[in-house]
C-alpha cells in the first residue's frame, strides 16, 4: 500500500508504517502524477484535493485531511468516485483558542487593560468558537455569540447578529470556515463596508481563513487612520501575503495557531483512526505515545497569586509574540512556508500541572484548560 503525506504532518511514520510505504510531499507542490499507485493521500490546508489533481489517482481508495477546514477538498468529487473521506474536527480546536487568549493577554498586558472589562464576539461558534468563548468566559469578560447557521437551526442560544458585534464589541475573533456563496457565505465577512462601524481602537483577531477579512480594504482602512489592533494567524493568498499590512499588526503569524504539538498529532491521530476503520483494522497506537515530555510540567502557586499574574501563567506555556517575531524575522528570507515547515515545538495549557490552594483560582484556570490540583 503507497501513502501520500504532507511534509508538516506530525507522527505519520509512528501512525501509518503499518499500513506500507510513506511518501511525504510539500503540500503546495503536490502533482497528479505523484497519486499514480497511492493509496491513501493525507494532506492539510494548502493542498487543493480537486479533479486536477486527481486525474492519475487510479488506485486511491482514502483521502483524509488533517485539519478542521474542508473547504479545499472536493467531497462530492470523492463520493462520486467512491473514495473515503475524513477530516479531523476539533483536532487543533483547543490549540487555536490558545492562541487567541495568548494574544489577548499580551495586548493586555502592553496596552494596560483588563479583558474583564472588554466585550468579546465570537464570530463563529463550533469547535474553535465554542472552546474560545468557554477560555474567554474565565478571563471574566462579556461575550457576545455569532453563529447564523447555527442560530437558524436553533443550535445556538442567545446569538446575535455580526452587525451587533461589529457595533458592541472591543474585541472580534473570526473561527468560520470559508463559504464562498449562499446564504451563510463567509467570505470578506470583514469588509470596506462595515469596517469604519468597528468601535474605536478595536482588537480584530483572525485565526481561521484569511479570505474572510478583506485584507485590502483592512490595509487601505489602516493606512487611512483605522487605530485597529490587528491579530492575524491567517492573510489572503497565502504564502504571498500582503506586506504591507505587517506594521499595523500588533500580533502576526503564518497560519499556525492550531500549530501546538497536540493539535497536529491530534489531526494525524484522528486520520489513522479513519483508516482502521476503513481497513477494517484494530487501531492499536496512541497519541500519548509519540508526544515528547513537555519542557514545564508543573508549578505551584503561591497564596498571593491574583488575577495579574494568569497572563504570566499563561506565556509560561505560550507566547504568541514569539512567532510574530519569527515572522517578521524570516519571512522574507526563508519564506511563509518554510517558517510553518520549521514551526518550533509549542505545548497546549494541559500540559502544565497546577497546584493551588483556592478555589477559586482552581475553577478559572481548569476552565483556560490547565491540568489543576486543589490543595
Amino acid at each position: 500500500m503507497r501513502i501520500l503525506a504532507d511534509q508538516n504532518m506530525p507522527l505519520v511514520e509512528e501512525f501509518f508504517s503499518e499500513f506500507g510505504e510513506i511518501t511525504r510531499f510539500a503540500g503546495r507542490e503536490l502533482s497528479p502524477q505523484q497519486l499514480v499507485d497511492t493509496d491513501i493521500l493525507l494532506v492539510r490546508s494548502i493542498t487543493n484535493v480537486n479533479e486536477n489533481l486527481l486525474t492519475h489517482a487510479n488506485k486511491l481508495k482514502f483521502v483524509g485531511t488533517a485539519t478542521i477546514g474542508t473547504d479545499h477538498v472536493d467531497q462530492t468529487l470523492l463520493k462520486q468516485k467512491g473514495i473515503a473521506f475524513s477530516s479531523a474536527p476539533g483536532c487543533n480546536a483547543t490549540a487555536v483558542a490558545e492562541y487567541v487568549i495568548s494574544s489577548l493577554l499580551a495586548l493586555a498586558q502592553e496596552d494596560g487593560f483588563n479583558l474583564q472589562d472588554k466585550t468579546v464576539g465570537i464570530i463563529g461558534v463550533g469547535n474553535i468558537g465554542s472552546r474560545l468563548s468557554k477560555k474567554i468566559a474565565a478571563l471574566g469578560c462579556n461575550v457576545l455569540l455569532c453563529d447564523p447557521p447555527k442560530q437558524a437551526a436553533g443550535e445556538l442560544e442567545g446569538g446575535v447578529s455580526l452587525d451587533t458585534i461589529i457595533n458592541d464589541a472591543d474585541i472580534l475573533s473570526f473561527h468560520v470556515p470559508l463559504v464562498k456563496e449562499g446564504a451563510h457565505q463567509t467570505k470578506h465577512l470583514l469588509n470596506k463596508h462595515n469596517l469604519s462601524q468597528l468601535k474605536d481602537n478595536a482588537i480584530v483577531v483572525n485565526s481561521c481563513r484569511g479570505d474572510v477579512i478583506d485584507n485590502q480594504a483592512l490595509l487601505e482602512f489602516m493606512q487611512a487612520g483605522g487605530g485597529l489592533s490587528l491579530v492575524l494567524d491567517v492573510w489572503e493568498n497565502e504564502p504571498t501575503i500582503e506586506q504591507a499590512l505587517l506594521p499595523y499588526t500588533r500580533i502576526g503569524s503564518v497560519h499556525i495557531a492550531g500549530h501546538s504539538l497536540e493539535g497536529k498529532a491530534g489531526g494525524t491521530d484522528m486520520l489513522y483512526q479513519a483508516v482502521c476503520q476503513q481497513l477494517g483494522k484494530p487501531a492499536t497506537h496512541k497519541m500519548a505515545n509519540f508526544l515528547p515530555e513537555p519542557e514545564f510540567t508543573e508549578v505551584n502557586l503561591g497564596n498571593t497569586f491574583s488575577e495579574t499574574n494568569v497572563c504570566q501563567l499563561v506565556h509560561s506555556v505560550y507566547d504568541a509574540r514569539r512567532d510574530f517575531g519569527l515572522l517578521k524575522q524570516g519571512l522574507n528570507s526563508v519564506g511563509f512556508d518554510s517558517l510553518r515547515k520549521n514551526y518550533p515545538g509549542r505545548r497546549e495549557f494541559s500540559t502544565l500541572t497546577v497546584k493551588c490552594s483556592s478555589s477559586a483560582n482552581a475553577k478559572r484556570l481548569s476552565q483556560l484548560g490547565f491540568n489543576v490540583i486543589e490543595e
